[in-house]
């Protein structure tokens, strides 16, 4: 008879203790794959969520200018040698090392204006780019995509008394409102959002671009990196993170990482020992069969190959329970732990093959002893039970 065939037909004899062994490790198995898949999902999750909220990253012109404000309150500034970023520059921030996090890049150019007696602040934006980075926006109308079209901040539509439709008229230019944004409770709402062209041309700032926002997915590599990048490439440009966005944000995933890592080793260590305890069991029980074998001339591996087969079966049949029943676990679980409603499953064939793996190698290092244990039993001593 094959060592094998030897193997699969104890697992049929003791069918009740094997089932309580692949149950035993599939949790485990299940426990880890959950939990693992929950902390790719939600940290997906989490970082779409924290891209809504903008940039991390800004970029500005450098300056010795001391900014006199407090409380939201400005008195004014006193500005010298002021230097503009030149749009053509821009093309750079692609060429950094860590490119790959970037999100999005939104440039801006800014300055005052004259609409029906009133100043106000004219932006000058590319609305792909600004609805990419502020996916909050809620916009009363349609998003600008005429040269002569223009985007008001619910104040500043109040303020200037105009709806959708109306025109006003710009530095001598007749420009049409598209739309108008819902609050936001932001500077967006006291402003006046045009297309980044055309307001260069208005404010006589052609090629020149008063900040940048960026927006970095900074789960892979450290800000402060990028920052350093960026800067390296625009030695006339002040570039600075928003730190509590991106601390925020590593912060919550590194929580999350931990918190598996954790309970992934807890139950590694408690699945190691169902599988330890229960083939030791069988081991025993079996002391009077593994004792014919070695009188019949079974050799000490032979012995261990019949009690490492076993165990590398059922471990197999484990991995793959285990991670059906923890994938299903974890999407169950998604829609009560993350953030959003809209948040989507991962599904990575990595964590099948890590399931299956951590499955037999557990198993198997969890069976060694009891089939040294096995090997080494006298057959003499075994065969005096008979």
């Amino acid at each position: 008879m094959k060592l094998h065939n030897i193997s699969i037909n104890n697992l049929r004899r003791r069918k009740a203790k094997m089932a309580f062994l692949t149950i035993g490790l599939a949790v485990g198995i299940a426990t880890i794959v959950t939990l693992i898949t929950l902390t790719k999902s939600m940290a997906g999750d989490i970082e779409r969520k924290m891209d809504e909220f903008g940039a991390n990253i800004l970029i500005t012109p450098q300056s010795n200018r001391l900014a006199m404000n407090y409380g939201g309150i400005s008195l004014g500034g006193i500005s010298f040698d002021q230097k503009e970023i030149k749009e053509a520059d821009l093309a750079k921030i692609a060429t950094i090392k860590n490119s790959k996090n970037i999100s999005a890049v939104a440039p801006k150019v800014l300055g005052g204006a004259k609409v029906r007696s009133h100043d106000v602040l004219l932006v000058g934006v590319q609305f792909d780019k600004e609805l990419r980075m502020k996916q909050w926006w809620k916009i009363f109308g349609d998003v600008p995509k005429a040269e002569n079209e223009l985007l008001l901040g619910s104040d500043a539509a109040k303020v200037l008394s105009v709806m959708t439709g109306d025109t006003l008229t710009v530095n001598g230019e007749t420009m049409k409102v598209a739309g108008i944004l819902d609050q936001t409770g932001s500077q967006d709402d006291s402003l006046v959002f045009g297309q980044l062209r055309k307001v260069q041309t208005l404010l006589g700032k052609e090629g020149k671009i008063s900040l940048v926002e960026v927006a970095a997915l900074c789960s892979g590599c450290p800000i402060s990196d990028m920052v350093n990048q960026i800067a390296e490439l625009l030695p006339d440009a002040k570039v600075n993170a928003i730190q509590q966005v991106v601390e925020g944000r590593l912060k919550a995933l590194d929580q999350f990482r931990r918190f598996s890592f954790a309970m992934a080793g807890v139950v590694v260590l408690i699945g190691s020992l169902i599988v330890f305890v229960t083939m030791m069991g069988s081991v025993t029980e079996r002391t009077t069969e593994i004792g014919v074998f070695r009188a019949i001339g079974f050799r000490k591996s032979h012995v261990m190959r019949i009690i490492l087969l076993e165990a590398g079966l059922v471990s197999l049949l484990a991995g793959f329970v285990g991670y059906g029943v923890g994938m299903g676990g974890a999407k169950l679980a998604l829609p009560f732990m993350a953030e959003s409603k809209t948040a989507v499953l991962v599904w990575d064939p990595m964590v099948a093959v890590l399931a299956l793996g951590l499955a037999l190698v557990l198993g198997l290092l969890a069976s060694l002893y009891p089939a040294l244990h096995a090997s080494k039993m006298d057959p003499t001593e075994a065969l005096r039970a008979l």
